[in-house]
């Protein structure tokens, strides 16, 4: 038994419970849009192995580029690891430059390191396109399959469009990336090649992300509001059925 409050003394109105509050303690908050691309430390990280090879490259050879490269890549995924950060864009990221570093050896050329990105971005802008030719838009799909909302987006004809322009957005990206670069692998400017891939990298592909962030909202809210108007509608034919066969309407 708990001894009963006495005068003056003080209560918490708001008493802790056993376990989290449903929707507070135990809900983890939504990653954001930077948070989700690896935050400030993945767009570093990201380009860094690029710098270090461009720089090893230059002073002491293609071998010592692409070693080095690989070996800061992998670095930097040990340091994700260790810091318990997430290791998808570092995953990604090795992955990448042990298929450029693959490619430079292969061809004995350090702008070989950069042939498989931008070829990479041609295959990219191609399946977005398609996709928005075949009334699949990658984005909606992308978006509304991690997140289990179905394909309601599609039969609404706004929302698709919406998902139709940011997936043009995201194949604009990937094809301003190849144009510029492949043009860049052509004239054998390495160095520049360099910092058109960093460049038009995170940040680029971070403008194209605001307009599907566009188009997610726009379509929430069109479906939103649909569905309102499908609850209302059909509470609105009930209450006329039982109007009409004199039944009283039931309590809520």
């Amino acid at each position: 038994m708990t001894e009963p409050a006495r005068p003056g003394d003080k209560t918490d109105p708001h008493p802790a419970a056993d376990g989290a509050e449903p929707g507070r303690a135990g809900e983890r908050p939504e990653p954001t849009m930077l948070e989700q691309m690896g935050g400030v430390s993945g767009l570093v990280y990201s380009s860094v192995p690029i710098v270090v090879f461009v720089l090893a490259n230059s002073f002491f050879g293609l071998t010592a580029g692409i070693w080095s490269a690989v070996g800061s890549a992998a670095l930097i995924t040990i340091v994700r690891l260790v810091r318990r950060e997430s290791l998808q864009p570092a995953i990604s990221g090795l992955f990448g430059v042990g298929i450029g570093a693959f490619i430079a050896y292969r061809t004995g050329s350090a702008k070989g390191f950069f042939l498989f990105g931008i070829w990479a971005s041609l295959v990219y802008c191609g399946v977005f396109v398609l996709s928005v030719v075949v009334r699949w838009p990658l984005a909606g799909v992308i978006w509304n399959f991690l997140n289990g909302t179905g394909t309601a987006w599609r039969r609404d004809k706004p929302s698709r469009l919406g998902y139709d322009v940011a997936t043009l957005a995201l194949a604009a990206v990937f094809g301003a990336r190849f144009v510029v670069q492949r043009w860049l692998y052509e004239a054998d400017y390495t160095g520049w090649l360099a910092f058109a891939k960093i460049a038009m990298g995170w940040p680029l592909y971070g403008l194209a992300l605001l307009v599907v962030v566009w188009a997610v909202r726009r379509s929430d809210k069109r479906l939103k509001e649909i569905e309102e108007a499908r609850v209302a509608e059909e509470a609105d034919a009930e209450a006329r059925l039982r109007l009409k066969f004199g039944q009283p309407p039931q309590e809520a």
